[in-house]
């Protein structure tokens, strides 16, 4: 090949090459741990924060609990000093109420009025959980109904004491009919305070708790006219108490012809050494002197004296014939004073008709030594 033939033929001139752009896998690499981490980051932040939410969620029904336990414990507790220091404590004076006078019986009923305002003004104040505004509205109105109550019988004690005929008959019937408050304060208290507390504390999945009861009236007797003149050692008139009409025309009464303490009769005119044995009776022998068969002839047997409380025996004789004596049996189980001068004071309540009483009665001085 000559040299003019060479230069001839055309010469082909290399094509260039792209530059590649400066760092373009390193920025896409970048870009995408960029979004991984911003993910990571979102879902942390979503993780905290659905943990924060559990975490005050857990605290919020914790307190909730907590408050509603709470409740439950402290309304328990004044339920319940309701019901040992002011309900059984009036009642109790209630059954002794014939052995004081009538201004020394109103004086202590109202003491323990002044207790149960002190009750509803602590119930009044309690922090009461959403859940518990149901009891907490029958609660005060059973402690108010309470403290009403007490009250009410306060202000007619005197009378049912201290009058006769009529009066103290409509004072008397007036105070069994304020039984029925108490015993209405009971039924709220059973029927709507103690279901509103259970609902809440289960619908808020709070176990372990108890729920107290708390019961005024000891017992349905108290809403007869005639129980509440038994426990005043009185008797209802004629038309007083519903059925208290005499049985029958002519003469009525009764006379005590003996009383005696086990195998010991009683002398009123001497002091008695008795020796006291648990469940040892008192018998007390009464004759119906009039001229008509008696119904339901209330029997007392008292002892006072010493530094022991006043005992209260009673009994009651469904029937005696006329001319016929019964015998009332009245066990002592309670422990009297002992070596110290008591007065046992025994009585049969006239019944309706009776016009002469005086023989209805009779005292015995005693001293008690232990068996």
């Amino acid at each position: 090949m000559s040299f003019f033939d060479e230069d001839d033929e055309p010469r082909r001139r290399p094509r260039a090459r792209r530059a590649r752009p400066a760092g373009g896998t390193t920025t896409t690499t970048d870009s995408q741990t960029l979004l991984i981490r911003r993910g990571i980051a979102l879902a942390a932040g979503v993780l905290v924060l659905v943990l924060l939410v559990i975490a005050v969620n857990s605290c919020r029904t914790s307190q909730k609990r907590n408050a509603l336990k709470e409740y439950n414990e402290n309304l328990t507790a004044i339920g319940q000093e309701s019901e040992r220091t002011v309900g059984q404590g009036f009642f109790q004076l209630m059954t002794e109420g014939g052995a004081g006078s009538p201004q020394d019986l109103q004086t202590a009923i109202s003491q323990f009025r002044v207790q149960a305002e002190q009750q509803y003004d602590q119930a009044d104040g309690l922090d009461v959980p959403g859940d518990m505004r149901g009891a907490q509205q029958a609660a005060l109105l059973a402690l108010e109904w309470r403290r009403d109550g007490l009250d009410y019988v306060a202000q007619r004690v005197r009378s049912a004491l201290g009058d006769e005929g009529e009066a103290a008959d409509a004072a008397i019937e007036e105070i069994a009919g304020q039984m029925e408050v108490f015993l209405a304060s009971d039924v709220a208290w059973q029927t709507r305070v103690i279901p509103f507390i259970k609902r809440a504390l289960d619908d808020n999945e709070v176990g372990g708790q108890r729920i107290g009861t708390s019961r005024f009236l000891p017992n349905l007797t108290w809403l007869e006219p005639q129980s509440v003149a038994a426990a005043f050692d009185q008797q209802l008139t004629s038309g007083g108490g519903g059925n208290r009409e005499p049985t029958g025309p002519g003469l009525h009464g009764t006379g005590i012809d003996s009383t005696a303490y086990g195998d010991t009769a009683l002398a009123p005119d001497s002091s008695n050494q008795l020796t006291f044995e648990p469940g040892t009776p008192f018998i007390v022998s009464f004759t119906n002197q009039g001229e008509n068969d008696e119904l339901d002839v209330q029997v007392t047997v008292r002892i006072e004296g010493g530094s022991g409380k006043p005992i209260t025996l009673r009994t009651t004789i469904p029937t005696i014939a006329q001319g016929a004596t019964a015998e009332a049996s009245l066990p002592l189980e309670d422990t009297p004073a002992t070596g110290a001068a008591v007065t046992i004071s025994v009585r049969v309540a006239p019944v309706p008709g009776e016009e002469k009483t005086d023989n209805n009665e009779s005292d015995y001085p005693a001293i008690f030594s232990r068996g």
